[in-house]
């Protein structure tokens, strides 16, 4: 960790916040998580519904969709009940994300989608969204496959998300919001657990940065996303309780 720019958790730099995933938050969605990284707290969930768009339809695949909210209260300032442009293209990201872990074949005219609310928010939402969402997606699955509704779960590997960023000059891991709201360079990568990229959105937020600079943020996050798909290993090594 630099001396002159210690962070103000206490973290090193490639160090996470404290992670939790507290599966079957809920018990009416066919899955659900809780997704914890240090104070931001995402709530979700994986809903079953009657059919796919029309578009899918008579084509034998699936689809995985996603919606994204910040709760009132999430933050200082209350959060209206609405759908931002923002919000929009977080909740298009998530969906993106988790389809590629997914083989939509396997799940032929069934969508399922994954809401993500964010009860609390302290910086990387959207990243927390994709690895609560994936845990939610894959016992939702399991579920329907244990339930004879699925041949087998259509999930096809790992998936997790984090932040990195430059914070005086200095690259660091899952930027809480007082880091990346005077971060120099903003990342979010978007992993497999198998060490594939599925997405990496990246800018610099005010100096332009060099080609040493982005090889160490994607080393950062994916020694920080290993760390995740670990900690959703163990947390999925144990199937779903059986529904009622």
């Amino acid at each position: 960790m630099s001396e002159l720019s210690p962070r103000l958790d206490g973290r090193a730099n490639d160090q996470l916040r404290p992670l939790s995933f507290q599966r079957d938050f809920t018990a009416m969605a066919a899955g659900s998580c809780l997704v914890t990284f240090g104070r931001t707290q995402v709530l979700c969930t994986a809903s079953i519904g009657d059919g796919v768009p029309s578009w899918l339809r008579n084509t034998g695949r699936g689809w995985v969709t996603a919606e994204y909210s910040m709760l009132p209260g999430s933050s200082p300032e209350r959060v209206r009940r609405r759908t931002s442009g923002r919000d929009q293209e977080i909740q298009r990201l998530i969906a993106r994300s988790l389809r590629a872990v997914v083989n939509l074949e396997a799940m032929p005219e069934l969508e399922v989608t994954v809401d993500c609310d964010v009860l609390q928010a302290d910086g990387g939402t959207r990243t927390a969204s994709i690895c609560g969402g994936f845990v939610a997606l894959h016992d939702a699955f399991t579920r329907m496959a244990n339930a004879g509704d699925l041949l087998a779960s259509p999930i096809i590997d790992e998936l997790a998300a984090i932040s990195v960023g430059i914070v005086d000059g200095v690259a660091r891991l899952d930027l809480p919001y007082v880091e990346d709201s005077t971060a120099e360079v903003d990342f979010n990568v978007v992993m497999t657990g198998s060490g594939q990229f599925v997405e990496v959105q990246g800018t610099a937020e005010g100096q332009a940065f060099e080609r040493s600079q982005l090889d160490a943020l994607i080393d950062l996050a994916t020694v920080g996303i290993a760390d995740i798909v670990s900690a959703q290993r163990a947390i999925l090594a144990t199937p779903p309780a059986d529904r009622p």
